[in-house]
């Protein structure tokens, strides 16, 4: 097909699904029992959380506060099990890993002002993310509003538009005002749940309404969404672009559950198949047709791959491919352009708008299903020897501090290949280290967050994993971020098995390297040593900390075998340069260097 634009994209058929939500009736599991069995009248409050166990909601996540006591109450004595973290910031990073692990919505609740300024890190990076997160806050009351109110929450003291309304954070966000509003309330939550991707949504509730007796009835209501599947036509044209010349299949996180037919296609067609940093283990990355991971930490086998073998086209699967991905590096682009497939139709197009991008609109697995089915049963492509992902490690030292990627292949070796438990690593050199080494054959059990990339995410988020997952989960991360804002406490209060291995090198090391490297002198990055071990065991937890490389596997055992939150503390050597070489020179292209 001459591609006469730039984008072109094709028509949808749509593939109807019915749901059904009401106050007896379930779009995503049973009904459950009334919060006041002996009481007629449920408050307003009671009756948004019994909405919301009906929509599926098992965990709620925060931090108590004066304001939003009565609604934190009946959460408590709902069939909603309620945690209660130490920081608001926390509690959001947990339920955005805790929907990833369960598959479920997750609440976050906070109080008035502070509470919710503090929780909107967390919930920024659950929209990014993808994930299904509701934030229950208080509100003032109308009649206290300007009066200086204790922490007031109001337009007086906080800006409305972004927060309290739909827009970049919250795809859907109000101030339930009156209980008339209750109905429609009902009905958005009920419908972004309901629908494929993500929906972050905030509900605030003044004070006084929360424990005010519901006179109306909620009513029933019946729901119809379109998953967006590309038409017969689109898939047509789809196999004739693939089946003229060889491709490459370049796979995002948003293709998360369709690894068995990404597997069925590469397999099929003899495509090289890469993924993005949150993509890995979409496709195992122990097969022969695997080139590597993209962007960011990624592998210089995909660039030769590209260089040498020279695909005519690229299938993008459910990737933005934003910075943390692609780096918009010239080389990944292949002559005949992309075939984008993606949930969003906003996506396609947007991180390489000068190439020739055909716009698939569809859920990625109902795409490839669709696929399969037309494609040609024998192809006449030649057949590749694909390049490999090198995985070189540094020769074990008996004394001296630890090489990061010597802690790495201790990991691979206990955890990755010794257990089946979920692997978050957190922004900065933690995650650059595990991304570019760790090698996954599974989707689902490494977690990362790019696009946001806050510190703190995955220190936190590991408690929302283990829980989500019912099982124990192993957060990698960096000792500037385990200062920030690490919930051991939280993990030893509800007895979450969570295991933190912490890089610790006394220095926020990323930025230090990555300023050097740029040519910036003197900026200090150090931050005094801390002993994570000890204060662990302050809280009730346990660890070991690992001063030597032979000390690491032992370590490492005995943390999947705790039963109770451990922290593994590594004593780093510093100067090992992580692999960041593509972030730097991404931000030296855009101006950063001295």
């Amino acid at each position: 097909m001459n591609i006469q634009s730039i984008q072109k994209t094709l028509p949808l058929k749509p593939q109807q699904i019915f749901l059904e939500h009401a106050t007896g009736s379930s779009i995503f599991s049973p009904p459950s029992q009334p919060i006041s069995p002996n009481s007629t009248q449920l408050t307003i409050g009671e009756a948004l959380v019994k909405t919301l166990e009906d929509m599926g909601v098992r965990y709620a996540f925060g931090v108590s506060g004066g304001g939003i006591g009565p609604l934190w109450a009946t959460l408590n004595r709902s069939n909603i099990e309620l945690l209660h973290f130490r920081h608001e910031s926390g509690a959001a990073f947990a339920a955005c890993e805790a929907f990833f692990a369960s598959d479920r919505p997750v609440v976050v609740f906070t109080t008035t002002g502070p509470g919710i300024t503090n929780a909107l890190t967390g919930l920024f990076a659950a929209r990014g993310e993808g994930a299904k997160v509701i934030l229950l806050s208080a509100a003032t009351p109308t009649g206290n509003r300007g009066r200086w109110a204790c922490q007031e929450t109001s337009a007086y003291t906080m800006p409305m538009s972004g927060i309290f309304t739909s827009g970049p954070i919250f795809n859907y966000a109000t101030t339930l005002e009156s209980e008339d509003e209750l109905p429609e309330i009902s009905r958005r939550l009920a419908l972004g749940l309901s629908q494929p991707g993500g929906f972050v949504a905030h509900i605030s509730i003044p004070t006084s309404l929360q424990t005010m007796p519901l006179k109306l009835r909620l009513p029933e209501q019946v729901f119809s969404y379109s998953v967006p599947t590309a038409s017969e036509e689109a898939i047509a044209e789809c196999v004739k672009l693939l089946s003229q010349e060889t491709f490459a299949i370049w796979a995002g996180f948003g293709a998360k559950n369709a690894a068995r037919e990404i597997c069925l296609l590469a397999e099929k067609t003899g495509a090289a198949v890469m993924t993005s940093p949150r993509g890995k283990g979409i496709f195992p990355e122990d097969h022969p047709q695997y080139v590597g991971v993209t962007g960011f930490s990624g592998h210089m086998s995909v660039l030769k791959y590209m260089q040498e073998q020279c695909p005519q086209r690229i299938l993008v699967l459910g990737t933005r491919l934003g910075e943390p991905t692609s780096f918009w590096h010239p080389a990944m682009v292949p002559a005949g352009g992309f075939i984008h497939v993606d949930i969003d139709s906003q996506v396609p197009g947007v991180a390489y708008p000068l190439v020739e991008t055909l716009s698939i609109q569809s859920e990625v697995k109902v795409f490839l299903q669709a696929l399969l089915k037309q494609f040609p049963s024998s192809l006449d492509f030649p057949v590749f020897m694909f390049s490999r992902p090198e995985r070189t490690v540094s020769p074990r030292r008996p004394e001296g501090l630890v090489q990061p990627d010597v802690l790495m292949d201790a990991i691979q070796k206990v955890i990755v290949g010794g257990s089946h438990v979920i692997v978050m690593a957190e922004a900065g050199n933690s995650f650059a280290w595990a991304t570019h080494l760790l090698r996954f054959t599974e989707p689902g059990r490494y977690r990362i967050s790019t696009g946001v990339g806050a510190m703190g995410h995955a220190v936190t988020g590991v408690l929302g994993a283990a829980l989500g997952r019912n099982s124990k989960a192993v957060a990698i991360v960096g000792d500037g971020a385990m200062l920030m804002n690490s919930e051991v406490s939280t993990a030893v209060k509800f007895q979450i098995p969570c295991v933190w291995i912490v890089l610790n090198d006394g220095r926020y090391n990323m930025c230090a390297q990555g300023m050097a490297l740029q040519g910036f002198k003197g900026v200090d990055t150090e931050i005094p040593c801390t002993d994570f071990v000890m204060l662990a065991k302050a809280m009730g937890a346990d660890g070991i900390c690992v001063k030597r490389e032979s000390d690491i596997e032992i370590a490492l055992e005995t943390a999947l075998l705790s039963s109770i939150p451990f922290v593994v503390d590594v004593r780093i050597d510093a100067t090992q340069l992580a692999p960041i070489g593509g972030r730097i020179r991404s931000l030296i292209e855009q101006g950063a260097k001295e």
